[in-house]
């Protein structure tokens, strides 16, 4: 399973401080970040998405880990961080 998040940075200090935590919590439940990157471009938008500055891949083994992973207290301490550093939609796929 892959979770895609669409990244819209408000604060780039808090966002470092979040990207060098982030990765353990996600290997704590056999998580790897993929693919991290900045958009370039956005030909199309017919959903009308809201602007983001930048996007995350990451595979899990199974729907049940990325869901334990999202819910997990490792993630949620990096809750604070994370609103101060971005606004963040995740978003699952096979």
């Amino acid at each position: 399973m892959k979770i895609i998040g669409l990244i819209k940075l408000i604060d780039s200090q808090a966002f470092d401080a979040y990207r060098a935590q982030v990765g353990d919590t996600v290997a704590l439940y056999g998580g790897v970040v993929q693919c991290r990157g900045m958009k370039t471009m956005m030909p199309w938008n017919e959903l009308n998405c809201e602007d983001f500055d930048a996007f995350v891949e990451i595979e899990f083994p199974s729907q049940d880990l990325a869901q334990r992973w999202a819910d997990s207290p490792e993630y949620a301490s990096l809750l604070p961080v994370r609103r101060k550093a971005m606004r963040l939609t995740l978003f699952g796929v096979v």
